[in-house]
C-alpha cells in the first residue's frame, strides 16, 4: 500500500532578491559568460577561448538567452567581414 502525500504546511517564502537573481543566471554557463564579460566586450570567438569546455551551440544559446533577459547587449561592429561583440548591461554589471 503506497504512502498518502502529506500537504506542506508552511507557507511560500516571499520573493527575494536572490531568487530574482537566479531566475536572471538559469542555464549552463550563464555565470561563467558573465563573469568573462565583466572586464570587457568579448566577440564570440574571444569567449570560446576563455571558456575552452562550452560547444559553440550552447555558448550562442546562453549569449541569445542572456540577451533576451537584459543581462547582455549585443552590438554589431561594422567591419569587413562584420562581427558582434557582447557586454554587459547595466542589469548584468549588478
Amino acid at each position: 500500500m503506497p504512502l498518502r502525500m502529506r500537504k506542506n504546511k508552511v507557507t511560500a517564502p516571499p520573493l527575494c532578491p536572490l531568487s530574482e537573481c537566479m531566475q536572471l543566471l538559469r542555464g549552463a554557463w550563464a555565470p561563467n559568460v558573465i563573469w568573462y564579460l565583466s572586464a570587457q566586450p568579448r566577440r564570440f570567438g574571444e569567449l570560446r577561448v576563455d571558456i575552452p569546455r562550452i560547444s559553440a551551440r550552447v555558448l550562442s544559446a546562453r549569449l541569445r538567452e542572456l540577451e533576451s533577459r537584459g543581462v547582455i547587449h549585443r552590438r554589431v561592429v561594422p567591419s569587413s567581414p562584420p562581427s558582434v561583440e557582447y557586454e554587459l548591461t547595466e542589469l548584468g554589471r549588478e
